[in-house]
C-alpha cells in the first residue's frame, strides 16, 4: 500500500497550500470592507496614477519623462540623464535631480532605482494604502506567495502521482483508479487557482480593486493630444507609451560598464 502512503503526502500538501490560499482570501475580503469608505470621487494625480499602474519604478519613470519633455532634464539615447534645470517642482522632481548627483550627469537605470526608492514614493505609497487604493506591500508578498506555494502543491501533487503509478504493484488497486485517487488533491489546487484569478488576483497587484476602478475611470476621462493626456498614458502603461523614439531608446539602453559621458 506504499501508494497510500504517497496519496497521504499529496493531500497534505494540497490542504496546506490551499488553506493558505483561503487565509488570504479572508484577508483581502478585510480590505474590501476598508475600500468602502473609500471617496468616489478620488481624482487620482499622475504620480498617484503611476504608483497604481506599475509601483515605485513607474513614478520614476513617469518623473523622467515629464521632466524631459519639459526640456529640464536631457535623456539621451546611449542611456545617461542630464540636468539641464536643477530646480525640481515637487518631492518627486527633487528626488530624480538628487539620485542624479551634484556632477548633474548619471546613467538613467541607477536614477531610476534611486528616485523609486525615496522617500517622496515612500510616502505616496503610504497615502495611497491608508486610502485604499493600494495593496500593502506585506498582503501583496503573501497572496503571491501563497498561489505559488498551491502551483507548487499542485506539481507536487502530480509527481507524487506518478511515482505512485511506476513504483511496483503492490495491491490488487487497478492502475486507474489510483490515478483517480490521486486526480482529487490536483483537482483542489487547481480550483483553488482558478478561484483565486477572479477572487483574489487583483490585491496581487499594486493597486487594489477601488484603485483600479479609479484607474479605468481615468483612462475613460484621457481624450486629446495635449500633454496631459500624454503624461497619463506613460503613468498608466508604463515607458512603452512614449511616442518619441530617441526618449524610448533611452530607458531600453542597457549597456554596463560605460565609463565615460556621453558627447
Amino acid at each position: 500500500m506504499f501508494w497510500v502512503l504517497l496519496l497521504l503526502l499529496a493531500w497534505a500538501v494540497a490542504g496546506t497550500a490551499c488553506t493558505r490560499l483561503c487565509l488570504a482570501a479572508v484577508q483581502t475580503a478585510a480590505m474590501e470592507r476598508k475600500e468602502a469608505t473609500t471617496a468616489r470621487d478620488h481624482d487620482l494625480t499622475l504620480y498617484e496614477a503611476a504608483f497604481l499602474s506599475g509601483g515605485p519604478r513607474r513614478v520614476a519613470d513617469l518623473t523622467l519623462v515629464s521632466m524631459a519633455r519639459q526640456q529640464r532634464l536631457l535623456l539621451a539615447h546611449t542611456g545617461w540623464a542630464t540636468v539641464v534645470d536643477p530646480r525640481g517642482r515637487d518631492e518627486m522632481e527633487r528626488s530624480v535631480i538628487g539620485a542624479i548627483g551634484p556632477e548633474g550627469q548619471s546613467r538613467i537605470e541607477p536614477v531610476r532605482d534611486a528616485a523609486a526608492a525615496a522617500e517622496a514614493v515612500g510616502s505616496l505609497a503610504d497615502r495611497l494604502v491608508s486610502a485604499g487604493l493600494a495593496v500593502p506591500d506585506a498582503a501583496r508578498d503573501g497572496i503571491g506567495s501563497a498561489i505559488r506555494q498551491v502551483r507548487l502543491a499542485a506539481a507536487v501533487v502530480l509527481a507524487l502521482g506518478a511515482v505512485a503509478l511506476l513504483a511496483p504493484a503492490q495491491s490488487d488497486m487497478p492502475a486507474h483508479l489510483v490515478a483517480l485517487w490521486f486526480a482529487l488533491p490536483f483537482v483542489l489546487t487547481l480550483s483553488c487557482l482558478a478561484i483565486a484569478r477572479v477572487e483574489i488576483h487583483p490585491y496581487a497587484q499594486w493597486a487594489s480593486p477601488a484603485g483600479q476602478r479609479l484607474l479605468s475611470g481615468l483612462i475613460r476621462r484621457s481624450g486629446g493630444g495635449d500633454d496631459r493626456t500624454y503624461l497619463t498614458f506613460v503613468a498608466v502603461r508604463g515607458v512603452r507609451a512614449v511616442g518619441e523614439p530617441e526618449l524610448r531608446a533611452a530607458f531600453a539602453h542597457r549597456a554596463h560598464g560605460a565609463s565615460h559621458w556621453p558627447d
